[in-house]
C-alpha cells in the first residue's frame, strides 16, 4: 500500500541541525528559534524517547543527557529531504568529533508522508537511505560491510557508520510508533565501546527485558553485531528469513 501525503505549508522549510540552547531548540547555525513545527515534534519525540517504558536505553540516555541532535526535513525519501538530511550528518560529524565519549544520536525527523502500513515504511526508508548513499563523497566506513546481507553490515554515511531506527505510525512494536516518520542515527563506534569495555551483554539485556514487558516478547529481527545483518532491523518489520534488502552500495 502507498503512503498518504498530508498537506504542510511549512514542508519546503528544512531545518538540518537542531539543538537545545538554554531550553530552546534553536537552528544551530544560525541561532535561529527553530519554528513551531520542528519544536512541537521534537517536544514529542523527546517526550517519547524519555518515558520510563521506552526500550532503547542508549537513545535514552543521549536524549536524557542533551548529547542528540535533530533534524526538521520533509518527505522522507524525497531529493530535498535527503540533501537536508546529508547537511546534517555532516554537521553532526563535526561535532561529535570534538565531543567527549558518550552516546551520542542525531534524529531525522520528517513532516511525512504517513505510512499506511510496515512495508511502505519500510520502502521509504531504503528509498531514503538510497538517495543518502547517492550524495555520499566518502568511502565506506572500513570497519563495516557495505553488503546489507552481510551480519557485519552498517549504513555509512561520509565514513562514519551508523545503526539506524525508524519510527513512524504504523509500526507493529511500541516503542517504535510515533505520529512523525523519523530515522534515529546511532554512531556505531558507540556499540564498540560498550563492547570493549565489556557493558554490552548487560545493556542488550535490559532492552530486551524491556521490550519483553512493553511487547509481550523481543523483535524477532534483533540479534548481535555479526550474528544476523542489521539491515533488517532498520524499519522495524519482522523480516522473514528470506528478506532480501533493495539497498545497493556503489563507488562514493
Amino acid at each position: 500500500m502507498n503512503a498518504l501525503r498530508v498537506p504542510a505549508p511549512q514542508r519546503e522549510q528544512l531545518w538540518p541541525y537542531l539543538g537545545l540552547v538554554d531550553g530552546e531548540l534553536l537552528d544551530l547555525h544560525t541561532e535561529q528559534l527553530a519554528p513551531a513545527l520542528a519544536r512541537l515534534v521534537h517536544d514529542a519525540f523527546v517526550g517519547h524517547v524519555l518515558s520510563p517504558a521506552f526500550v532503547c536505553v542508549g537513545a535514552r540516555a543521549a536524549v536524557g543527557r542533551g548529547t542528540y541532535r535533530v533534524g526538521m526535513l520533509g518527505d522522507l525519501g524525497a531529493p530535498a529531504s535527503s540533501v537536508a538530511l546529508a547537511q546534517g550528518l555532516r554537521a553532526f560529524a563535526r561535532e561529535r568529533e570534538e565531543a567527549e565519549n558518550d552516546f551520542y544520536t542525531y534524529a531525522a525527523l520528517f513532516t511525512g508522508p504517513v505510512a499506511q502500513d510496515e512495508v511502505a515504511f519500510e520502502r521509504l526508508v531504503w528509498r531514503q537511505l538510497q538517495l543518502l548513499h547517492q550524495l555520499d563523497t566518502e568511502p565506506w566506513a572500513a570497519e563495516v560491510s557495505d553488503d546489507p546481507h552481510d551480519p557485519r553490515f552498517s549504513f555509512s554515511f561520509g565514513g562514519r557508520a551508523y545503526f539506524i531506527v525508524g519510527l513512524h505510525g504504523a509500526s507493529s512494536r511500541w516503542s517504535r510508533r510515533f505520529a512523525w516518520p523519523t530515522l534515529v542515527f546511532n554512531p556505531h563506534d558507540q556499540f564498540e565501546e560498550l563492547r570493549e569495555d565489556g557493558r554490552m551483554p548487560r545493556w542488550q539485556q535490559v532492552i530486551r527485558d524491556r521490550d519483553a514487558e512493553l511487547q509481550g516478547g523481543i523483535n524477532p529481527n534483533l540479534g548481535d553485531f555479526g550474528q544476523l545483518p542489521e539491515a533488517r532491523q532498520y524499519s522495524g518489520k519482522a523480516n522473514p528469513p528470506d528478506w532480501k534488502c533493495p539497498f545497493q552500495a556503489g563507488p562514493s
